[in-house]
């Protein structure tokens, strides 16, 4: 267990704002605590890698590594987040925020040219600029700072990106303001009810420094009113059982280094593409839906209109 650092600054809640809280969890230098009116977990102090700069400087080493681009550019990949762009926005204007090298806005253009305007914007120059590379239009800059001028999205995404943020709220609030009226933000958090955390605890890889926020369904909700938008569903998503059985075996909270973590990716990815491994994946899906369900996927997903 880490020690707090005698300077440490006291965080308030994320969600709500409240100053009372219970210690939770401790991995490394990562101190989880638990607001007593909320029932957020969040980090507190706030980890070094909770720093924009440090996903500057993951860009080529883990962002830009061959495993990690293979995984995020295959045609399989972000199947769910897809199905939920084209179930709430069938056509428009998209801004996806922490877009990193743009494989998500890459497969909304390619599989919808004429439906969408994509935009990406991210901190992560390196990644960005791979991002350019395959044409898409970033902005390398601050969701908080920018300024889009008289521009207005009718979809803005948060694919995986609240959780590393240390005030989500005010990027939810920059996201109602760049929206139009009855423009929908989309997000997806891993899901601290994961079936994975009931099972390892501190073990499971996605409880980590650069990991700040550890949402549950009521705690998301609540933090999208809090931003001034409307929820208009909710649900589950994701379920790696790899994931699960290398946590167990590995027997100890130490972190997931960065090219293994690429390297799974890689892996499902051919998996999910093999023609072989049909019928395993039917059954992996069943079990997906059954663990949304039970509100114990990997991840969770909200969609919320702008008023």
């Amino acid at each position: 267990m880490s020690p707090l650092p005698p300077d440490a600054a006291r965080r308030p809640c994320p969600v709500c704002q409240a100053e009372t809280r219970l210690p939770w969890r401790t991995k490394g230098t990562l101190h989880l605590v638990r607001c007593t009116a909320c029932r957020m977990v969040f980090a507190d102090p706030l980890p070094p890698e909770s720093e924009a700069a440090h996903y500057d400087q993951l860009g080529r080493p883990f962002y830009l590594s061959a495993d990690k681009l293979e995984g995020d550019f295959a045609s399989v990949r972000f199947t769910r987040e897809l199905r939920l762009l084209r179930r709430f926005a069938s056509e428009g204007s998209v801004l996806d925020v922490g877009c990193s090298t743009g494989a998500f806005l890459h497969q909304v253009r390619t599989r919808w040219p004429d439906a969408y305007q994509v935009t990406g914007i991210d901190v992560s120059t390196a990644a960005l600029d791979h991002a350019r590379s395959h044409g898409i239009e970033v902005v390398a800059d601050s969701l908080l700072t920018h300024d889009f001028g008289a521009r207005r999205f009718d979809v803005v995404t948060f694919w995986a990106v609240l959780e590393h943020l240390p005030d989500p709220l005010s990027f939810l609030e920059r996201a109602r303001h760049w929206l139009r009226p009855e423009g929908v933000c989309l997000v997806l958090v891993p899901n601290l009810a994961a079936l994975g955390v009931r099972l390892l605890g501190t073990r499971y890889r996605y409880i980590l420094p650069q990991h700040v926020n550890y949402f549950e369904a009521g705690t998301l909700e609540r933090l999208t009113r809090q931003a001034g938008l409307s929820p208009i569903a909710r649900g589950g998503s994701h379920f790696n059982p790899i994931v699960l059985w290398q946590d167990w075996r590995r027997g100890s909270d130490e972190l997931v280094p960065d090219r293994e973590r690429a390297a799974l990716l890689r892996r499902t990815t051919r998996w999910k593409q093999s023609l072989i491994a049909t019928p395993a994946r039917l059954g992996l899906s069943l079990a997906e839906k059954l663990l949304a369900a039970m509100g114990c996927a990997d991840n969770l997903w909200l969609a919320a209109r702008r008023p």
